[in-house]
């Protein structure tokens, strides 16, 4: 019996350096895809025009017209803004986000009917964009860095091969979110499902799915997405019709100022 044990206990100190190493082989290679994912290239600057729809049973479906406008400066530093147009209860209403190189983010958001513009707590990363299914987080450029990564082995969304990433933050506070596990398509670098998880759930509370992708001046570009809260069944479904790269946008359309007169942005839009 003592034989026993003693063989059963050398195993299980042979198999913890084991373990740890292929869990640390497993953490490596979640870095380095979230990494690539992150350099994919998605050039200098990008405007679109797109439909987001909104869809809860029972209820007649709504549709709002917008543009969004991204340019990235480099080093982390990137900028982006989003404007409605279509139909007149949400014309003009607009979103400025200013993500940092340290992981911060700034967001203001314009409300005609106020004419003003007012900045975004960071307490509301949870609130819902203009009553959608997207969350104020869910729009802003999330770090490498911010989250340790994983790689879970390999599955399918629709049909073609994905990389699946376990990815959860360092740090809780910084995110709604307690873990996203992302299947990665790697021949485009792109996230085709999302699963968000929220607390101490082991049911993701949303989902992310990409619907269609096209490769336009170069870049791979998501033509068609939806976010779905799966506890209510709502949808949020954005399909993008025109889409133009590296205008050279200027800076000063990602202001504050900015965010409140629209008439600068119109020659950019697609």
């Amino acid at each position: 019996m003592q034989l026993l044990l003693n063989l059963l206990s050398a195993l299980l100190i042979g198999l913890v350096p084991v373990a740890s190493a292929v869990a640390d082989d497993a953490e490596d290679a979640g870095r380095k895809l979230a990494q690539a994912v992150y350099d994919a290239p998605n050039g200098d600057d990008f405007a679109s025009r797109a439909v987001m729809t909104l869809i809860e049973k029972g209820r007649s479906t709504r549709k709002r017209e917008m543009y969004t406008m991204r340019v990235d400066k480099g080093g982390g530093e990137q900028w982006s803004f989003t404007r409605f147009t279509s139909p007149s209860d949400i014309s003009g209403v607009g979103l400025l986000t200013r993500d940092h190189p340290s992981g911060e983010s700034d967001q203001w958001l314009y409300l005609p009917a106020l004419d003003r513009v007012r900045r975004v707590s960071s307490s509301r990363k949870g609130g819902r964009f203009v009553g959608s299914d997207l969350f104020f987080e869910d729009l802003l450029d999330r770090k490498v860095g911010m989250d340790r990564h994983r790689l879970s082995g390999e599955d399918k969304v629709g049909g073609l091969n994905c990389k699946v990433l376990i990815s959860e933050p360092i740090d809780p506070g910084n995110s709604v979110y307690s873990k996203r596990i992302s299947w990665i398509h790697p021949g485009t670098l792109t996230p085709l499902r999302i699963d968000l998880y929220q607390g101490n759930a082991d049911k993701p509370t949303k989902r992310l799915t990409v619907k269609k992708i096209k490769r336009i001046q170069g870049f791979w570009t998501v033509l068609e997405s939806m976010m779905e809260d799966l506890d209510t069944g709502h949808v949020t479904r954005i399909a993008i019709s025109a889409v133009k790269y590296n205008q050279k946008i200027p800076d000063q359309l990602f202001t504050s100022q900015a965010l409140s007169d629209e008439s600068a942005e119109t020659r950019y839009r697609p």
